[in-house]
Parts: C-alpha cells; sequence; structure tokens
C-alpha cells in the first residue's frame, strides 16, 4: 500500500512538472506588446537600512528611458544608512522628481503597508510602480509597464522576478528555488485559474484597486501584503495579471541560520495565506518523491526516472526558458540539493505560529494577519 501511495505521489509530481511546461510555453505566447500612450508613473520605494547592493538597485529606477515618471521613498527616519544613498543619487540626477518621506514609527503591523499608504498619498500620477529596496531593473522598466496598462482591463501587474544571490551557497540554493520551483507554482496557478494573487517584489497598480479595495488600510495586519492586494484585488474584479517585466531581486548573502529563519517565515507565511496551495505543493518537489520511491521500490525505476527528467525540463522552463537565469544553467547540479531543502523546509512550515521580522517576533494568525509579541 505504502508503494503505491509514493507510486501516485511521484506520478501527480510527474504531471504538475509537465504542466509548468506548458505553463510557461503559455505564459511567453502571449502577443506582442505595442507602443502608445506613456502616462505618468509613481514609482514607490520603501527602504530599510543600507542593504548589499542597494545604490546600485535604486539607481537603476533613476535611469529609466521614460518621459514621466516620479520616485517617492520612505524611510522610518532621517538616520537610515538609506537616506544618505538616496540624497547622493537626488544629487546625481537633479532631473528626476524625486521625494523622501519619513515615515516615523509605523502604525501598523506590517511597516511596509504604513510606508506604501504614506507614499500612494503623496503620488502625483495614477499609475504606481511599488519596488522593494532590492529590486533592479533595466532602463525599459517603465516603457514596458506603460504598454501593458494600455489594455484598460489590467487594474493590477505583478512582476515575476529573476533571483540573483550572493555568494552564499544558502543563497544560491535559495535562489535556484525560487526560479524554478516557486516560478513554475505562480505559472502554473495563472494557467489554470489565472491570476487572483500577487507576489511581492515589484507590483504595478492603478490607485482605483487600493480605493477599491478599501485602502491601504485593508491589508496592514496581514504578512504577505502582496499576496492579499492582489487577492482582494481579484474579488473585487479588477483586473490582475503576470507581467511581462522580468525584475531582479538581490536576495543577498546569508548564512545558514538567517537563510532557515527566512525560508521558515517564508513557509509559515505562505500556508497561512493558502492553506490548499500550500499542501498542493507537495508536488513541487520530485526530486525527494522520486528518491523515495527508489527507496522503497526500485522496480519503480522508470516512473522514479521520467519524473526526474521532467523536473529537469521544468527548471529549464521557468529559469532558462522565461526569466533567462543564468545561476542555474552553471550551477544545474544544485537543483537536486535545493529540491532536498525546500521539501524539509516545507514540512517545517506546517508546524509553528511566530516569525522573526527585522529583529522583532511575531505571531502568526490562522488568516494570514500577525501580530507583534511583547
Amino acid at each position: 500500500m505504502l508503494e503505491w501511495l509514493i507510486a501516485a505521489l511521484v506520478a501527480g509530481s510527474l504531471a504538475f512538472s509537465i504542466l509548468v511546461v506548458i505553463a510557461a510555453w503559455q505564459y511567453l505566447a502571449r502577443r506582442a506588446l505595442s507602443a502608445g500612450t506613456q502616462p505618468g508613473i509613481s514609482i514607490l520605494k520603501p527602504v530599510a537600512g543600507a542593504e548589499a547592493g542597494l545604490r546600485k538597485n535604486l539607481e537603476s529606477f533613476f535611469q529609466q528611458e521614460y518621459p514621466q515618471f516620479e520616485i517617492l521613498f520612505a524611510a522610518r527616519e532621517m538616520s537610515d544608512p538609506a537616506v544618505a544613498v538616496i540624497e547622493d543619487l537626488q544629487r546625481r540626477y537633479p532631473g528626476i522628481p524625486t521625494q523622501l518621506i519619513v515615515t516615523g514609527e509605523p502604525l501598523y503591523a506590517n511597516a511596509k503597508v504604513y510606508s506604501l499608504e504614506r507614499m500612494t498619498a503623496a503620488a502625483r500620477f495614477d499609475l504606481v510602480a511599488m519596488s522593494d529596496s532590492d529590486i533592479r531593473v533595466s532602463p525599459e522598466f517603465l516603457q514596458v509597464i506603460a504598454m501593458e496598462f494600455q489594455d484598460e482591463g489590467l487594474d493590477l501587474a505583478t512582476c515575476p522576478y529573476r533571483a540573483v544571490p550572493g555568494e552564499s551557497l544558502w543563497s544560491k540554493l535559495e535562489a535556484i528555488g525560487m526560479n524554478t520551483a516557486f516560478l513554475g507554482g505562480i505559472l502554473t496557478a495563472r494557467m489554470l485559474e489565472g491570476m487572483r494573487f500577487a507576489v511581492g517584489p515589484t507590483i504595478v497598480a492603478r490607485k482605483k484597486v487600493i480605493d477599491g479595495i478599501g485602502g491601504w488600510a485593508r491589508v496592514k495586519d496581514y504578512l504577505a501584503e502582496d499576496f492579499v492586494l492582489g487577492q482582494f484585488a481579484a474579488e473585487a474584479g479588477f483586473g490582475v495579471e503576470l507581467s511581462r517585466y522580468v525584475i531582479e531581486h538581490h536576495i543577498g548573502d546569508s548564512d545558514v541560520e538567517e537563510n532557515a529563519r527566512h525560508r521558515l517565515r517564508w513557509c509559515r507565511s505562505t500556508r497561512r495565506s493558502r492553506p490548499a496551495g500550500y499542501a498542493g505543493q507537495l508536488f513541487t518537489h520530485p526530486v525527494p518523491l522520486a528518491l523515495l520511491l527508489m527507496a522503497v521500490a526500485p522496480a519503480w525505476w522508470p516512473l522514479a526516472a521520467a519524473t526526474l527528467a521532467a523536473r529537469a525540463a521544468a527548471a529549464w522552463a521557468t529559469a532558462g526558458w522565461v526569466l533567462g537565469d543564468p545561476l542555474c544553467a552553471r550551477h544545474w547540479w544544485l537543483i537536486a540539493a535545493e529540491d532536498m531543502a525546500g521539501f524539509l523546509f516545507w514540512i517545517l512550515g506546517f508546524f509553528g505560529n511566530t516569525i522573526r521580522w527585522r529583529g522583532r517576533s511575531y505571531q502568526l494568525h490562522r488568516d494570514g494577519r500577525f501580530t507583534p509579541l511583547r
């Protein structure tokens, strides 16, 4: 009975990998964009600390080849090291309209949401691009976004991202997981049910979306505010889509302890944001399932081999085809290692309801909300 159960799980994982390849093709097969109107765009950048690569990340937004845009920054206090970087860039690019908002202590559990609320209120333009400080883009980013939003049925676009790691092994493993299994899940969900959620590092939306869901206060107590922003927008009837533009997400270096803490936070948050989807992530780990099948029933090796081959094809479809990611091409042998590590953290994600985030401890609740622990 155990043998057949594991074989069924492996077959499900094989089917998922095939779906990823099909979903990647469907995502890339959309009709080409054409140039049109270029509305003004407000870029919203919450910052907290001078992380590695911050200057290059922020500077990439100053270098946009676009006629009408502004950049708003939000920091908790003027003593934040990121402020000095911002002020230097303002001097270097005097022709780019910018504004720095000092928020003080956030009024919401999710400090990022409080910063976004303050910046949205100050933004001049209707179209706002909300982007984390660890994101880097090319000069045509706003051009592509403007072309996408010529579609009047599009109200919110969430950008896929290519994770760029630091030098540590743990950072590389996490980036490989993001660029293969994580993106594969997003593409498959998009194909099967449409985009009914958003993913965080960069989201572009019309202001009416924020107003239509009840304002930023609607998501202030959620850890995964990006996910629920897209979810609430879709439920309210707004058009949500996965953008054609791939951003670079520079995740930096981390030691094993920091990496484990980050992964657990991500897993526990995902489990509460989308419980059924989190359980279904079992099928996104073909390597450990195939190896388990081989250990229990070696005679099933053709199914295990087919599953591993399909996993390789799915990794190529996401990391290579969609993202153009050189990391997985250079370190392809780490994909199996990341599948094993990802499977372990997926299991651990079913346990525990507290997280550490920016030096503070929080309690996670069943509906995805979180509150600070005293």
